[in-house]
């Protein structure tokens, strides 16, 4: 009976081993999208917030400002029919560099409203902070401290 439930047990650890393989991915978010409804404005709070030059082109009707980034995960900031910011619904955290309220502190000044101050989770996970941006949509900023 023991060695049963032995054969048991490591087939299922064979069998759950092979899920975790099947499903693990590097990130789960490849790109993302902030609508917007002014273009140029929504760009210029983006540029502000990070203190950075985001390139925008226009294509079939829409309007990208892409975020700069070197490597990693980066997205857009689009303009367009369909494009409609909002507070509620999924919540992008954005990343804030070393300590978050560098970027947060500029949030109200460029047209933004902070709704939730710099808080800590833990001492792995950092900080994070939400803000409603120049267009009415609902993010998060995070950072390690």
């Amino acid at each position: 009976m023991g060695s049963t439930v032995n054969l048991k047990n490591r087939i299922k650890e064979a069998n759950l081993q092979k899920i975790k393989e099947q499903t693990t991915v590097k990130n789960f978010v490849t790109w993302f999208e902030i609508p917007a409804y002014n273009h140029y404005r929504s760009v210029a709070f983006y540029n502000y917030i990070f203190g950075i030059q985001m390139t925008t082109v226009e294509l079939n009707g829409f309007a990208m400002g892409f975020f700069p980034a070197e490597n990693g995960i980066t997205g857009a900031i689009v303009t367009g029919n369909g494009c409609v910011p909002s507070e509620v619904g999924p919540l992008i955290y954005l990343n804030a560099g070393d300590d978050l309220n560098n970027v947060l502190c500029k949030v109200n000044e460029a047209g933004g409203r902070v709704v939730l101050e710099k808080t800590f989770l833990s001492e792995s996970a950092g900080y994070f902070a939400l803000f409603i941006d120049s267009e009415g949509n609902r993010l998060a900023l995070h950072s390690k401290h």
